[in-house]
């Protein structure tokens, strides 16, 4: 399987659904005159600028290693994550300024439009259809060992889930009459923050790897097992981990028996290096260090 034409395939049919759902939510949210159906059609619009960032990103951390980037390039696919949460952060700001200017104004005194059903029936739509798409893309993102995709996935789930606020507001505003017509801009608001919260997990992990941050804990203990699990490796230490994209950076020191021949003791390297490599992918760059110790020690 070609992993980056099947990226590629991902974020192209996740594409085409936020340009269809972009169109018809924008259209319905003007013609029934909905301010949350509009903010969903902004947020669907975010969806499709993510994809078109997520192909660009993508192909560029596709490139084997070169001189100027010895590890490879799959940090770019870190880069169109956190890209991600920036740009969903932005639109929940957007929307959530929106919604409480209309509902200072209704508090005001002022007489709110009540949205028409075209757009319950937008927001019902695009609940169906986001969903549908989520579920492919998460999928598709653990097959691939993808962050990208994966970000762009949950991406397609907040939409989902900010449809269905949308229809909840907008669905009351209309069974209600217009004396709660303010329950379209109050739903427009609860999106918004949702989708904040949904960029603040995003920019924490992409912003994370960008900086070096460290596997998880439960991560870095099994490696040091696995390392210790070679006959005559003793106190693994010095443990260092990072991500590179989808792929683990690993470095450690490893104890061995300092009268150990050297040809043995790089073949209990290699051994290790061969076990998490089969544990975390062929992808993994490893970096073991060997340090002698006393037989007295050893004993």
């Amino acid at each position: 399987m070609d992993r980056n034409r099947e990226i590629y395939k991902v974020t192209l049919w996740g594409g085409v659904m936020n340009v269809l759902l972009l169109l018809f939510k924008f259209v319905a949210g003007v013609v029934a005159g909905s301010a949350a159906m509009i903010a969903d059609a902004v947020h669907s619009l975010s969806d499709f600028v993510t994809d078109v960032a997520v192909l660009a990103l993508v192909r560029i951390s596709s490139k084997p290693a070169d001189r100027t980037h010895e590890f490879g390039h799959e940090k770019y696919e870190t880069v169109a994550l956190t890209f991600i949460g920036f740009l969903l952060f932005a639109v929940s700001l957007c929307i959530v300024y929106g919604g409480l200017v209309k509902i200072v104004l209704w508090m005001g005194g002022r007489q709110l439009e009540t949205p028409g059903m075209l757009a319950l029936w937008a927001a019902l739509v695009s609940i169906f259809m986001k969903e549908s798409t989520f579920r492919y893309s998460i999928r598709k993102a653990h097959e691939l060992g993808s962050p990208a995709v994966e970000a762009n996935a949950w991406h397609h789930r907040s939409d989902a889930l900010s449809s269905v606020g949308t229809a909840i507001g907008i669905g009351g505003a209309i069974l209600l009459g217009p004396r709660w017509a303010v329950l379209d801009p109050l739903a427009s608001v609860i999106v918004g923050l949702f989708i904040a919260r949904v960029a603040f997990v995003l920019l924490r992990g992409g912003i994370g790897d960008l900086t070096e941050q460290s596997l998880p804990e439960d991560v870095e203990q099994e490696i040091l097992r696995i390392a210790e699990s070679v006959e005559g490796i003793r106190e693994p230490h010095n443990l260092r981990t990072r991500r590179i994209g989808s792929h683990y950076a690993i470095q450690l020191h490893l104890l061995m028996d300092g009268d150990m021949p050297l040809r043995q003791a790089h073949d209990k390297e290699s051994r290790v290096e061969e076990l998490l490599r089969k544990r975390y992918g062929d992808q993994t760059h490893i970096i073991v260090h060997a340090e002698p110790i006393e037989k007295s020690r050893m004993k």
